[in-house]
């Protein structure tokens, strides 16, 4: 003996995501594949299936889906409780889930802390967005079911708010970045700096340094008992090359 409804005895079968004591229109029934699939509204006989996706989460790559169905009495139903209640629960899940990465975004210290808000962000608002447009779709179709009304606006709030959550964390995260990128520019710019200073005094000294080690050196060379000038001469004229090695090399980074 069948435990289902007599008008519903030879109906196609309920996907397993479908609770078994809905009893669904064969319209709708036919229209339901083995997954959830994307976010909709479906619509027959004055039915209205609304699926929707649990909270998404960012190391999941499937979405879990979420059922609530309006019967042709205006009764709804949901998966653990009756009425409305359970459509206002998953709503105040995303919520809460906003308002939770809001306040991880403000208390985050580094670019990784800011990734971490932003991965989770991106399907948060990705999944307020397809939710939207399904209750959005059932108000459209069902003019008399006004509750929907307050439904589809406080998704409309989740999603606007979801959307500012992912541009202030983008913002925030690619300000680090050019905040970090412009210091290690300053550092280069100093470096390179310093090398510059240290190459150009190097220049100047080279010369003299190598007449020094020259006439370091225990060779006779015939300038020992030369006179004083011939001491300056040299020194000076070892500067004087020095600096034209400093003008070439500036010539040459130019």
């Amino acid at each position: 003996m069948s435990l289902l409804p007599e008008s519903s005895t030879n109906s196609s079968p309920l996907p397993s995501f479908v609770p078994p004591t809905w009893e669904l229109p064969e319209a709708i029934r036919e229209r339901l594949g083995e997954r959830a699939g994307k976010q909709r509204a479906i619509i027959e006989d004055g039915h209205l299936l609304l699926i929707l996706h649990k909270l998404p989460h960012a190391d999941e790559d499937a979405r879990q889906g979420a059922f609530f169905w309006r019967d042709t009495n205006g009764d709804w139903k949901g998966f653990g409780s009756a009425g409305l209640g359970a459509l206002n629960t998953h709503l105040d899940e995303y919520a809460r889930e906003v308002d939770a990465l809001d306040d991880q975004l403000e208390a985050a210290q580094n670019a990784t802390d800011l990734f971490h808000v932003l991965e989770a962000a991106v399907p948060l608002h990705r999944a307020a967005t397809n939710q939207l447009a399904a209750l959005q779709s059932a108000r459209e179709t069902l003019h008399d079911a006004h509750e929907i009304i307050s439904l589809r606006d406080a998704a409309s709030d989740i999603d606007r708010r979801a959307e500012l959550l992912e541009i202030d964390t983008r913002n925030a995260l690619e300000y680090r970045i050019a905040r970090q990128t412009e210091e290690q520019n300053k550092l280069a710019l100093e470096m390179t700096r310093a090398s510059h200073k240290l190459n150009t005094l190097a220049a100047i000294f080279l010369p003299l340094t190598a007449v020094a080690s020259v006439f370091g050196m225990s060779l006779k060379t015939g300038l020992e008992g030369a006179p004083l000038w011939v001491s300056w001469f040299v020194i000076a004229s070892a500067l004087l090359g020095g600096w034209m090695l400093r003008g070439f090399m500036n010539r040459n980074e130019k």
